[in-house]
């Protein structure tokens, strides 16, 4: 393992559960790169890995896999399985594009994408951009505030809604439910966090099967309908993968929306010669949703299990380890971006992994562009005196990494 000059290990200042690390893990990032492209980092038992090379090449390499379950017992990998009562979590987390592994996943994403095409996403645009322009001119009516419940978390929460076809007054469950699931995602989460998780997992499974036999029995245009009816050479999706797929939808799109755009509008405000830039011409609003994702990326690490033995950066990672793909630090590599820490919204070469690569690639990267343009580019018309009322602050969580608030004034 490499260490820094003096002896000390260049995992030292990578301290995920410190309030001031999360609120600026970029000078942590630029030592663990210097000081090479794997490190043990013993508090998590996981191999960090900061490069962005590598982390694009562990991405797309079959010898890692978001479980091992396919492959190997908890027993034979060498791993403790997890307690039983958790089992209604990884049941709904083990079903979902996410975490299947091939072949599963191979058919599950087939099945899905007869689905969720890319017509469905662009059908979706005239309402995205109707609700964004409605809320974007209630905060503006209202002089500013809380820009994260205001604006950036009601959008996709309502989008997936009407995908789905949950009736409005249902939808204020939707948002709870995400937060406590995807609170399981976070290095070492505590069993209280594990409890929330079970109980939203139980909670939103129970009324997903609901709406699934109400369209089974009454089809509509809805996604819920489309998923029911998809098939591909006689097979089709299980009542468990389509719950899986529902909540996956929500979850993922939901926490990559709302803290893309609440980190990406701290950083317009933060560089206002950029955010001028956006605000003189609407052209520009793909380029800054794209360096958001990149500059402060909402997934900052993601983790694969090691299937087969591995070499990075001539250390051998076993079969059994787990590795650490460190986003944040790879959108950040000097080696892939140039200036990597200027924030620059006509940025050309902003190849980012925001969305992920290889078979796991994201399902919903263009319905989450498709939101991100409509906010971004309703505030910046909309809004034009918008400045920061105060210092923001940073929510616990390091893997979903996005703001407590976001208190803007006009």
């Amino acid at each position: 393992m490499a260490l820094l000059c003096g002896g000390m290990s260049a995992t030292s200042d990578f301290a995920p559960w410190s309030p001031s690390f999360v609120a600026d893990p970029y000078p942590a990032y630029a030592a663990l790169r210097e000081q090479g492209r794997a490190h043990w980092f013993a508090p998590t038992g996981q191999w960090l890995i900061p490069r962005y090379q590598d982390v694009q090449a562990l991405l797309r390499d079959r010898r890692l896999g978001r479980t091992y379950l396919h492959r190997f017992t908890h027993e034979e990998f060498g791993r403790t399985p997890p307690p039983p009562a958790h089992e209604p979590f990884h049941t709904l987390n083990g079903h979902g594009l996410l975490d299947l592994e091939d072949p599963a996943h191979g058919r599950v994403r087939r099945l899905v994408s007869k689905a969720f095409t890319p017509r469905t996403v662009s059908g979706l645009a005239p309402s995205v951009a109707r609700l964004a322009s409605d809320l974007v001119a209630s905060f503006v009516a209202d002089g500013g505030g809380d820009l994260l419940p205001a604006v950036a978390e009601p959008l996709p929460v309502a989008v997936i809604a009407d995908m789905l076809g949950i009736p409005e007054s249902d939808r204020p469950l939707l948002r709870p439910w995400s937060a406590d699931i995807c609170g399981m995602f976070e290095l070492d989460p505590s069993e209280e966090s594990a409890r929330r998780a079970v109980r939203a997992s139980l909670e939103f499974s129970a009324y997903l099967r609901e709406l699934i036999a109400a369209r089974r029995a009454a089809p509509g245009t809805d996604l819920v309908s489309a998923l029911i009816a998809a098939h591909d050479e006689g097979d089709r999706l299980s009542e468990q993968e389509m719950v899986s797929t529902c909540v996956l939808l929500l979850n993922a799109g939901h926490e990559a929306t709302v803290n893309t755009t609440g980190n990406g509008w701290l950083a317009l405000l933060r560089h206002p010669e950029q955010l001028a830039a956006l605000r003189g011409d609407p052209a520009l609003v793909p380029g800054a949703v794209e360096e958001a994702l990149r500059y402060d990326t909402p997934l900052q690490m993601f983790e694969r299990w090691v299937l087969d033995d591995i070499e990075v950066g001539g250390t051998r990672i076993p079969r059994g380890s787990e590795v650490a793909l460190l986003f944040g630090s790879a959108h950040h590599d000097p080696a892939r971006f140039d200036s990597p820490s200027r924030f620059d919204i006509t940025r050309t070469d902003n190849a980012h992994l925001a969305f992920g690569a290889g078979i796991h690639y994201c399902l919903g990267a263009p319905l989450a562009r498709l939101e991100l343009h409509a906010v971004f580019g309703e505030l910046a018309r909309r809004a034009p005196g918008l400045r920061l009322a105060s210092e923001p602050r940073w929510k616990p969580g390091y893997v979903i990494r996005g703001l407590e608030e976001l208190l803007v004034e006009l």
